[in-house]
């Protein structure tokens, strides 16, 4: 089941306005671009924007994303007609050969439930081409991210074009290790609804990580740093052999 913030048809529609600076996706592009990829699976595409970038550039790009309200704002939108679109996760695929599987942002963070991570790596490395690439990125624990995520620290009020204000904060709801568990609020001025969406995240070691991805016949190639969240996050770089 996909969280409310990404399901929601209301909440959906919101989700870029309230997220405009996606720079994260800039390390994907790049890894793109230095691959040479001409064919793209996007694990968890959510709205699009990652799947839009690399077709912009000219590349094959299939996006896959469980929650419908997030799938229904991409294809609205323009160049959608370029991308090939899936509701469902990385087990509802059809037959595939791709140079580079991506999971962006939260997306490796959000399949907490352990059959469920390693099914979406054992679907990625079957659509992967012999030396394709699998890439993701997740939080590294030690940095203890959910510790910051307070009202205080969240909230702010949001103008968005033919929606009018949106109040929005995040709250940590419990830590039961390796799961964090928090919740967005919404809150709409034009007729005063307020939505919450509930959302867990598995903290993964990276040594945990790299032996997910050995026991799935993965090599892993590389380990970096996130370049706009230096030394928060790992960024996985594995090769199907």
């Amino acid at each position: 089941m996909a969280d409310d913030c990404f399901a929601h048809p209301r909440l959906a529609a919101i989700y870029d306005p309230l997220d405009p600076d996606r720079s994260d996706l800039h390390a994907y592009l790049q890894i793109a671009e230095e691959f040479e990829a001409r064919r793209v699976l996007d694990i968890g595409c959510g709205t699009g924007v990652f799947a839009l970038l690399l077709a912009d550039r000219g590349i094959e790009v299939v996006g896959v994303d469980p929650a419908l309200g997030s799938v229904d704002v991409a294809r609205a939108k323009p160049g959608s007609e370029r991308v090939r679109w899936i509701c469902g996760d990385a087990t509802d695929l059809p037959p595939l050969r791709v140079d580079v599987a991506t999971m962006t942002a939260n997306v490796a963070q959000a399949i907490a439930d352990p059959q469920m991570w390693r099914t979406t790596l054992r679907g990625a490395y079957e659509v992967l081409r012999p030396g394709g690439l699998l890439v993701f990125e997740t939080r590294d624990p030690a940095r203890r991210a959910w510790e910051e995520w307070t009202r205080e620290n969240s909230y702010r009020v949001t103008e968005i074009p033919g929606v009018g204000s949106v109040e929005s904060w995040v709250q940590l709801i419990e830590v039961s290790w390796p799961l964090v568990t928090f919740r967005w609020t919404y809150g709409f001025a034009a007729d005063g609804q307020v939505l919450t969406s509930d959302s867990t995240l598995r903290f993964r070691e990276r040594e945990e990580v790299e032996r997910d991805l050995i026991a799935h016949g993965y090599v892993v190639d590389d380990v970096r740093d996130a370049p706009d969240r230096p030394g928060r996050e790992f960024v996985f770089l594995a090769r199907r052999p």
